[in-house]
C-alpha cells in the first residue's frame, strides 16, 4: 500500500496514493492504521483524494480503524472522497459513521 504520512496540527495524516483500496492492498492499510493508533496518535486523517475505488474489504479496514481509534479515545476521519468513493459510503450508509471532510485543511481545522 503506497501512502505518505505527515503530522499536521495534532493529526496524523495518512495520504493514500493508490487508486484502489481492495482485497489486494487493504491488509497493508490496516497494518498502517493500527501502527498509528498503537503509536499513540489520537487523531488520524485518512486522505483518500487519490482513491477512485474502494471495495468491501477496503471499507472493512477503514471501519476497523475507526473502531480501534475510538476504543483508544481517538478518532479516525476521512478526507477528499472522490464522487465514486463517496457514493459507496452513502450506499453502505457509512457516511453516517465517519466524519468526512472535503479537504485535509478542513479535516485538520486549518480552513
Amino acid at each position: 500500500m503506497n501512502t505518505k504520512l505527515e503530522e499536521i496540527v495534532n493529526s496524523a495524516v495518512l495520504r493514500v496514493t493508490e487508486k484502489r483500496i481492495d482485497a489486494h492492498n487493504s491488509p497493508a492499510l490496516k497494518d498502517q492504521i493500527l501502527e498509528l493508533i498503537e503509536s499513540g496518535n489520537k487523531r488520524i486523517v485518512v486522505d483518500m483524494s487519490a482513491v477512485r475505488f474502494v471495495d468491501s474489504s477496503g471499507l472493512g479496514v477503514l471501519l476497523s480503524g475507526y473502531r480501534n481509534a475510538a476504543s483508544c479515545q481517538g478518532e479516525l476521519v476521512l478526507s477528499g472522497l472522490q464522487p465514486q468513493v463517496n457514493s459507496m459510503f452513502e450506499l453502505t450508509r457509512l457516511h453516517r459513521v465517519f466524519k468526512i471532510y472535503p479537504s485535509i485543511d478542513e479535516a485538520t481545522g486549518q480552513h
